[in-house]
């Protein structure tokens, strides 16, 4: 990945209207060195922006003015799926949605349009605050400050908390509010967490990929998932998800001749894949959009989305894919597969005996042949079989080998075995 990464860093690094805007996401957390090296090496470190823990920028996932209540909740219920083990739990995310999507509108509307994971744990956590609110919006209706769409909303939200919400029966709020706060404890429970992902509005300097895309920044995530767990999935698909959304919003804005290249690169792509990178990366290059990600299997995805079938798309809409060594057999199945057939030889051998008397030994206790004739029967017939039989991915790859299924741009070239030059190792000259 490092070698994709220089070069692409590397890309017009001096022109301003064509250097790459680029989002780099990686889980364990040392990625972000090399991308540093490298954007020192082409003079790009003013375009790095790292999202880290006690770093000088403030992120705030849920400050989205421009989009609806709604599209804000469905992202939170997509980054649930991450943590749901199989496909049981989709009645309760569903309704945590609609929770969610209500509880972003109230926000909104005491908040100064202002929402953050602190103020949505405690709607829905804690009656008292939200009787506080209810109390302060009634306050700003009286006073006439709303707009039309805005009593609409208010009116909604509250007859959905008084008449469905709040009536609901202990256990089932209790399962409801468990859903949500998988999500909204991350950020409450430590401090550098909170002051990072949940800053006051005067103290966001990192709004979103708009200017990262317009500009050509380099959107990098530090962020440890053996250290920071959850937490780490859950920004790295909120930063996956608001790229995507912005990429494809630019084709209604620009023409497409005058949109920059951008591009999303990531390592360890299975612990943080999601449904909606199946419609990206079919959509994305009209939007001058380069993907690169690196799984360790198909299964890996599978585990993620369980969902064979999304998969699917996801590695169909990936053109250019690079296989290494697997014991997986669904990834070599589907390998074998997309490389296709040829028609190979196969060879078959036969041999007969015929003999005109033969009788029974009965102190040997076998069957003895006098005037016995032997002969050999060699055939040859074409088969129609994979290209790379399952032995050559599980034990023909050698470290620093893959297999190719490449475009130029204009056609596939035929797919090979590809010897690679570690990037560790100094190239001779």
């Amino acid at each position: 990945m490092y070698p994709f990464t220089k070069q692409l860093i590397g890309y017009s690094h001096q022109n301003s209207e064509h250097k790459l805007g680029m989002l780099v996401l990686d889980v364990k957390g040392n990625y972000y060195q090399k991308v540093l090296e490298f954007a020192k090496e082409y003079h790009r470190l003013q375009d790095i922006i790292v999202i880290e823990l006690g770093g000088s920028y403030h992120y705030n996932p849920l400050h989205k003015p421009n989009l609806k209540p709604t599209i804000l909740a469905n992202r939170l219920k997509t980054i649930l799926l991450l943590f749901s083990k199989n496909n049981s739990e989709t009645y309760w995310l569903d309704e945590a949605e609609k929770v969610l999507a209500e509880a972003i509108k109230l926000c909104r509307l005491y908040n100064n349009n202002y929402v953050t994971f602190e103020e949505l744990h405690k709607l829905v956590t804690q009656p008292t605050y939200y009787l506080e609110k209810i109390t302060l919006l009634r306050e700003k209706f009286i006073q006439n400050t709303f707009s039309q769409n805005e009593v609409y909303d208010l009116l909604s939200s509250i007859t959905f908390f008084e008449k469905e919400f709040l009536g609901l029966d202990n256990r089932t709020l209790s399962i409801l509010k468990s859903e949500i706060t998988r999500i909204t404890n991350c950020f409450i429970s430590d401090y550098e967490v909170l002051k990072t992902f949940n800053p006051a509005q005067t103290e966001l300097n990192f709004l979103g990929f708009e200017e990262v895309l317009s500009q050509g920044k380099i959107v990098v995530l530090n962020m440890n998932i053996s250290e920071y767990s959850n937490l780490s999935k859950i920004i790295a698909a909120y930063l996956k998800l608001d790229f995507q959304t912005e990429v494809m919003a630019r084709l209604s804005k620009y023409p497409t001749n005058k949109l920059r290249s951008v591009c999303f690169i990531s390592d360890e792509y299975s612990e943080y894949c999601t449904e909606t990178d199946a419609n990206f990366f079919a959509q994305s290059r009209e939007a001058k959009c380069i993907n690169i990600v690196a799984t360790q299997s198909y299964t890996s995805l599978l585990n993620t989305l369980h969902e064979q079938s999304t998969v699917n798309v996801i590695t169909q809409n990936l053109i250019n894919k690079l296989w290494f060594r697997s014991d997986d057999l669904w990834t070599i199945e589907s390998a074998q597969k997309q490389i296709g057939k040829e028609d190979k030889e196969k060879i078959s051998k036969g041999i007969t005996e015929n003999a005109k008397e033969t009788f029974f030994n009965y102190f040997t206790d076998s069957l003895n042949s006098k005037n016995s004739s032997i002969s050999e029967t060699i055939s040859t017939y074409m088969h129609s079989d994979f290209i790379y039989d399952t032995n050559f991915f599980t034990q023909s790859l050698e470290n620093f080998t893959c297999l190719s299924f490449l475009s130029d741009g204009t056609k596939i070239i035929p797919p090979q075995k590809l010897h690679l030059f570690p990037d560790f190792i100094p190239s001779s000259k």
